[in-house]
């Protein structure tokens, strides 16, 4: 779907979306996705469907922490006890009585999310993990008990999503002293993304999307979101605003995707994410901008960074000569203009729907960061727009890690186009073929 055109109205999940559902499983297993949740949609009618999707993900592996606002349940409270308050949603100033409101509030809130998933068979635990700071004077003003986030307790959180319980957080932070103090609630789910290496912010509002110019986008790369706030902020107005600077940011941070859905929306959660097309406004950063094609520049560096693997057995050896001969075949990422990972690409005449991923290599330092799973996706999804349908990997010591982490399945010689097929027997390396479907 290209940007500015409308969604179509999701239907309720049915037994035969499953197999669309499950070709993410590989994707996303093991990932931790942080679902911010405004107030509004706490209280709506929809919240506990919200509870049961979240217990689909946690079902297929997906790891979750709960972030919630109050905005809504701070403005009710304050109509209905007749109390002024400073501000709503822990931006503006937050004075002694609106903060005392927002300290009941907000375990109240919480212990309604608590029930919920405790209905839903999910352990949780409403934590503490967020120390905080006075905001201290902006503009002449002082905000008094808003806060923003000093330093989030990782280590504390991973335990609780390790324990596989749901971490449920609340707009609430403290001091080194313990004192209380307000956090934005869009503010605190972004802070606590980045420190725990999210794969995904979930904003769910009231909002179908982010419109600009009368229409909701449904993709927006994250360079054209940071201009459009920058010279023309007023585009996004309300509290659309506060969820589009905080994406901005998330994602510059190395956040890959933030997503904005109508939380009122039956099934918009499940949609969203299992879905290519999604039902809010998704906005990315390009995953793959440190990723190049080598050029001739590159062969010796390439040969140097493909010896050590070659040396262990891992990759079949390839003279500085072959490299430079088939430099077009291959692909590097690059930090600080140094070669850290590299992949191949062949694709095959007499089989043009087939690709052949190869020379996969990261430089063990930068292991455990997903560089090879990154470079992997890029092969994959260059090797559709090359017109290719299925990608092949040939592999000795790493087929777990392609078949665990890439989603490759085993496959037998008989995909081999001929002239492949002969040089895999001939190497008597018995590789173990594997396979999935391009991009």
């Amino acid at each position: 779907m290209t940007s500015g055109q409308q969604a179509p109205t999701p239907a309720t999940i049915k037994p035969t979306d499953l197999r669309g559902i499950l070709k993410y499983v590989p994707r996303f297993q093991g990932q931790i996705f942080v679902i911010a949740v405004d107030g509004a949609i706490v209280a709506d009618e929809n919240f506990p469907n919200i509870l049961l999707d979240i217990a689909v993900l946690k079902s297929l592996g997906i790891r979750v922490v709960i972030v919630h606002g109050i905005g809504l349940q701070i403005r009710e409270q304050a109509t209905l006890r007749n109390i002024a308050i400073s501000d709503a949603t822990g931006e503006g100033m937050t004075d002694a009585g609106t903060l005392d409101l927002a300290i009941r509030i907000s375990s109240r809130v919480s212990h309604q999310i608590l029930e919920g998933l405790t209905q839903a068979g999910l352990k949780c635990a409403i934590t503490n993990a967020v120390r905080a700071v006075p905001t201290g004077i902006i503009k002449g003003t002082d905000l008094l008990f808003t806060g923003r986030v000093d330093r989030v307790d990782k280590e504390f959180l991973h335990q609780i999503i390790q324990h596989g319980a749901v971490p449920i957080l609340q707009p609430i932070g403290f001091d080194r002293d313990g004192r209380t103090l307000r956090l934005n609630s869009d503010l605190l789910a972004r802070e606590v993304a980045e420190a725990l290496g999210a794969t995904k912010i979930v904003f769910l509002t009231q909002a179908a999307g982010l419109e600009i110019d009368g229409e909701i986008r449904r993709e927006l790369p994250v360079e054209f979101l940071a201009g459009l706030l920058e010279k023309n902020p007023a585009a996004i107005v309300g509290r659309l605003a506060s969820k589009a600077r905080e994406a901005v940011s998330a994602i510059m941070a190395g956040v890959p995707r933030v997503h904005i859905v109508d939380g009122e929306l039956p099934d918009g959660l499940i949609n969203e994410i299992f879905s290519n097309i999604g039902v809010g406004t998704l906005i990315y950063g390009n995953d793959y901008q440190q990723i190049r094609r080598a050029t001739r520049h590159d062969v010796r560096a390439l040969f140097s960074l493909l010896r050590n693997a070659v040396k262990r057995e891992e990759l079949v050896p390839r003279s500085q000569q072959t490299i430079e001969k088939n430099i077009d075949q291959f692909f590097v990422y690059e930090i600080d203009e140094n070669l850290v990972a590299a992949v191949s690409l062949t694709y095959f005449p007499d089989k043009p729907q087939l690709a052949e991923l190869g020379s996969l290599y990261v430089v063990p330092y930068y292991h455990g960061r997903g560089l090879g799973k990154k470079m992997v996706a890029f092969a994959c999804r260059e090797a559709q727009q090359h017109g290719a349908t299925e990608v092949i990997a040939l592999s000795t010591q790493s087929f777990a890690f392609f078949s665990g982490v890439c989603g490759f399945e085993e496959a037998s010689k008989d995909i081999l186009p001929a002239a492949r097929l002969k040089s895999y027997e001939e190497s008597g390396r018995n590789s173990r073929i594997l396979v999935r479907k391009a991009g």
